[in-house]
């Protein structure tokens, strides 16, 4: 049995060894020199607030001199048809002036939350079961597509499953299904659909369990045949309609290596976000040099920081210090 703290701990403990291991005891490293023409990506919620902010022009121009390329959006709202507050072809055109390149955006359908996303003042809904869904997913994600075809992403990302709903195989199956029908819709408006996890989806369920049960914990408890919930969503989903973006720190949460994820699921995983408890590499629990260097051999691209208390008042100078990080790394490209 094995715990957060003691895996961490170990994360750690591997991290500082693997770095370790790559410098000679006879030679003196060369000190790292600041790169700023590399291909960093930011997931614009690290800002919270700070994003919107005064100047969005100004802002844009802050990120893009600490030598981030590419953004991944959040805050995209499919009532007002905005991001945040502003009208997406004035965000688009913020990003374009600053030589920023809009390659994602992160939505999630609201009527997979049971609530959590309903409006203010509208009458509670009875909630559906995921199988019951499968319309208004569909429809959801049809003027949504039609959006982001004007901002020319790349990818529409589902950042997150539903609460408390994945608590047995087939239920993980049934929602596999919902990402199989968004897939269909999203790239039917030419835009590649993609999945990105947190720790929930590290949990295992067997095919009568009533509850997901994270990590190792399982063992002895009659879960020898649990599956993890991520594995069964990338074995239920078509590889041409659904990707996955791995959330390098939410799977370390969920007591789960990024590096194996890599290695075993190379073939469905295309993005990463890059993330630590805060400030990129602070920690020293994450291992991104053997992150980083498994998702290039990969052949893959795009990935983003991300930074999570979002209201702290402090976002860019925690962005700057990670994007530094990045830019001094030898290992990031």
């Amino acid at each position: 049995m094995i715990n957060r703290r003691d895996f961490l701990k170990s994360a750690s403990l591997l991290s500082l060894g693997a770095l370790a291991a790559c410098n000679s005891k006879e030679a003196t490293p060369a000190a790292p020199v600041e790169n700023k023409n590399k291909g960093l990506g930011l997931q614009i919620y690290t800002l919270g607030p700070e994003m919107f902010a005064g100047d969005l022009n100004a802002n844009m121009k802050r990120i893009r001199e600490m030598g981030i390329k590419n953004l991944e959006l959040a805050g995209y709202n499919a009532d007002s048809h905005k991001i945040g507050e502003v009208e997406l072809l004035d965000f688009k055109k913020a990003a374009e002036d600053n030589d920023l390149k809009i390659v994602s955006s992160h939505v999630t359908p609201g009527v997979l939350m049971g609530g959590m996303f309903q409006r203010p003042g509208a009458p509670a809904a009875k909630p559906k079961t995921l199988k019951e869904m499968v319309n208004d997913v569909k429809e959801f994600w049809k003027p949504v597509v039609e959006d982001h075809a004007k901002l020319g992403v790349e990818y529409l990302v589902q950042p997150m499953m539903p609460p408390r709903t994945i608590n047995n195989i087939d239920d993980a199956k049934d929602f596999a299904n919902l990402l199989n029908v968004s897939g269909e819709v999203v790239k039917a408006g030419g835009i590649q659909f993609g999945y990105h996890n947190h720790n929930m989806e590290m949990a295992k369920v067997t095919a009568d369990s009533q509850a997901a049960v994270l990590g190792d914990l399982f063992s002895g408890m009659g879960m020898r045949d649990a599956q993890i919930i991520e594995d069964l969503y990338m074995d239920n989903t078509d590889p041409a309609n659904v990707i996955f973006e791995l959330d390098c720190y939410w799977t370390v949460m969920g007591q789960q290596d990024p590096v194996a994820w890599l290695t075993r699921r190379a073939d469905r995983i295309k993005m990463l976000h890059i993330k630590d408890f805060m400030v990129l590499g602070a920690s020293g629990a994450m291992n991104f040099k053997n992150i980083f260097e498994k998702f290039y051999a990969n052949g893959n691209k795009y990935f983003f920081i991300e930074i999570e208390d979002t209201n702290s008042g402090k976002q860019f100078e925690r962005l700057e210090e990670s994007a530094r990080f990045l830019n001094m790394s030898d290992f990031v490209k």
